[in-house]
């Protein structure tokens, strides 16, 4: 008898405990859904970024026509990975390391069930193609300057020290905004623009810290308001724009997807370009050449020599000048030898060195970093492929 009213007691108590646990989940989800931060729950189930978080979304199909092979090469595979580049790619968990030299695929492999058709996140890199994208728009006659107001195409940039804003200041990452890049944080501006559902009110509703165009900071934001401008200068989305001027046009083999921050919604510009080893490399062949492919000009060849030249602005960190950006393009030298590249957080990258007719492309789950958390895994792609080609 006595075991038997404990065990009643106890199943009250717990009873209790579970009702108490649900009025706190309601009020909770209810000041959430208030405050316009209902993502918390979603950030906290999946928790820190994935190259495969593409089905956790809605997206936008990035479509093809008249897709291309690349060329093999002769001397395909017959190269051994150095120890050093061999530590660093197994280290990092990479999942696609490609290598293409003179136009043709010389280096190819993949780990982990990835193939040269799996779609994996692009991250940051996606950047880089939203600055392609607005190049394109400049070309068609949709912006008519790299120096024009984006209260152009934003009315909320209208007023007050938003209306110095340029689209040029977007590109060189020199907005000015009230914008924290920070990954680590729950509460961070950047976990609510992965995880939110409500992008295009957080990045036009931010405020100015400083005046545009002072410093050169890695922003995240700066790259989302230049998505919007393509979709609002265009009337296109950006997975639209960017299918019928530079997807199309280089002969993708599959279709790409954008991540949204909702149904219907809008692209994460910022991020969240899928695709794979073989079709991100075109991106690098297009800026090798001038923004040409095959002959057809695609982009034009002064908007792509900007982009991949140092915006030189102070550092906002080290009030040096900038050598390592231009628009939306990181850039580096190997020796004496130019290099730029699209990069992505957790070490997706697409490597062009003009000097030797090379692009590398590594995609993978995790990067490295120095003391500083300064990426460092690059170098040794590029040191390492230049001494194997």
């Amino acid at each position: 008898m006595f075991i038997f009213k404990a065990t009643i007691k106890s199943m009250v108590m717990l009873k209790n405990i579970l009702k108490y646990l649900l009025i706190i989940f309601v009020l909770i989800t209810g000041v959430l859904l208030a405050t316009g931060k209902l993502y918390y729950y979603k950030a906290l189930v999946y928790n820190y970024v994935n190259i495969d978080d593409l089905d956790l979304f809605a997206k936008h199909e990035v479509g093809i026509a008249d897709p291309e092979e690349w060329k093999i090469s002769t001397l395909y595979n017959t190269q051994t990975l150095s120890p050093r580049l061999q530590k660093q790619l197994d280290d990092n968990e990479t999942v696609a390391f490609l290598i293409i030299k003179n136009d043709s695929i010389i280096y190819e492999k993949y780990w982990d069930g990835y193939s040269d058709s799996s779609l994996s996140n692009s991250f940051s890199m996606a950047k880089s193609v939203i600055s392609m994208l607005i190049g394109a728009a400049v070309q068609d006659g949709k912006i008519k300057s790299l120096d024009e107001p984006v209260a152009d195409f934003i009315p909320e940039f209208k007023e007050g020290d938003k209306s110095k804003i340029t689209i040029r200041n977007l590109l060189m990452m020199s907005s000015g905004l009230d914008w924290n890049e920070g990954y680590a944080s729950l509460t961070s501006q950047v976990t609510e623009a992965y995880y939110g559902t409500e992008l295009y009110k957080q990045v036009t509703s931010l405020k100015v810290a400083e005046a545009p165009g002072k410093f050169w900071e890695y922003k995240s934001c700066d790259t989302e308001l230049l998505g919007i401008i393509v979709t609002k200068a265009t009337g296109k989305s950006i997975a639209e724009y960017a299918s019928e001027k530079i997807w199309k046009p280089i002969h993708s083999q599959h279709a790409a997807q954008w991540s949204l921050d909702k149904k219907d919604g809008l692209e994460k510009a910022y991020c969240c370009f899928y695709s794979n080893a073989r079709d991100f490399a075109r991106f690098g062949k297009l800026y090798l050449n001038h923004g040409t492919w095959n002959g057809v000009q695609v982009l034009d060849s002064m908007y792509v020599q900007q982009s991949i030249t140092a915006n030189m602005l102070p550092d906002k960190e080290t009030n040096q000048p900038t050598e390592i950006y231009g628009y939306q393009w990181w850039l580096t030298k190997n020796n004496d030898e130019k290099v730029f590249y699209m990069r992505g957080i957790l070490g997706q990258y697409v490597i062009v060195v003009p000097g030797r007719n090379l692009i590398i492309v590594r995609l993978g789950h995790k990067r490295s970093t120095d003391a500083n958390n300064k990426a460092n895994d690059y170098p040794v792609f590029i040191e390492e492929v230049m001494k194997m080609y």
